[in-house]
């Protein structure tokens, strides 16, 4: 009988949810742009940061 081995891997997913909870607060951006930003939340961050002049 073989042994089924259940990983849980939810460290990640909480790193990404709280990249995307960043996101919303640090570029102040409005309801939809959030929802999008589920989906593309490191353009945005690009975006700002590439618009900055060093």
């Amino acid at each position: 009988m073989e042994k089924i081995r259940i990983e849980q891997h939810s460290s990640i997913g909480l790193l990404w949810f709280a990249g995307w909870l960043f996101t919303l607060g640090f570029l102040d951006l409005g309801f939809w742009r959030g929802v999008w930003a589920l989906v593309v939340w490191p353009y945005y961050l690009g975006v700002h940061f590439t618009a900055m002049s060093f």
